[in-house]
């Protein structure tokens, strides 16, 4: 199949939920974003890497695998998202020990974060680019720095609600909110709703 070099647009934060944030990757020589809710710590560990000046008094737990992996000479070669299943992506991460490849299961969040700190190439397979990417409007701007991510203008609904709200809806509602989302660079919302637009597809084939 064939693979996608992917690279950190950003982070987006949600204030009205909790500890929510969308990564945002986007694709290499193209217009599609691939967006995927991650938690607080994830987000704050991905936002540390990203920021070549920031410090913390203590290794970070990805820095700690970082600190390891150097210390025992292995190498992440690249990290692979090659599935998604249910709104969930699925990751790898391709190692390298004294010539001797081997693959570790990842979550992507896990995988990103690591592949900041190795300078390692992110990859996912078009098909998945095609199902789950956003093609960004002409104009627009990627999602939020993570300098500041607590004055992202970014807006969400409630998870539960949201789920609630949009299971009412019919299916070209839904691709209608998603238009707008991705105008507003709304890229939380725009995932959630990017994920019941596909599980409303499958479960009509």
């Amino acid at each position: 199949m064939d693979r996608i070099r992917l690279f950190v647009k950003g982070l987006s934060y949600s204030q009205t939920q909790s500890g929510a944030y969308a990564l945002v990757l986007g694709e290499e020589n193209g217009e599609r974003r691939l967006p995927i809710i991650i938690g607080g710590f994830e987000a704050q560990s991905i936002a540390i890497a990203l920021e070549k000046d920031v410090n913390p008094p203590r290794p970070l737990t990805h820095d700690l695998f970082k600190n390891f992996a150097d210390q025992y000479q292995i190498k992440i070669k690249e990290i692979l998202i090659h599935k998604l299943q249910d709104g969930v992506f699925y990751s790898i991460l391709v190692c390298d020990r004294n010539g001797e490849e081997h693959s570790l299961d990842a979550r992507t969040s896990d995988a990103v974060a690591l592949a900041i700190r190795f300078k390692t190439p992110i990859y996912t397979y078009g098909e998945i680019l095609d199902k789950a990417g956003i093609i960004l409007q002409e104009g627009g701007s990627d999602a939020t720095s993570t300098k500041e991510p607590e004055k992202s203008q970014a807006k969400s609904l409630d998870s539960s609600k949201s789920a609630g709200l949009m299971a009412t809806q019919s299916l070209e509602s839904l691709k209608k909110q998603l238009d707008e989302a991705v105008r507003n660079e709304d890229y939380e919302k725009a995932a959630r709703l990017r994920d019941e637009i596909d599980k409303r597809e499958q479960g009509d084939q």
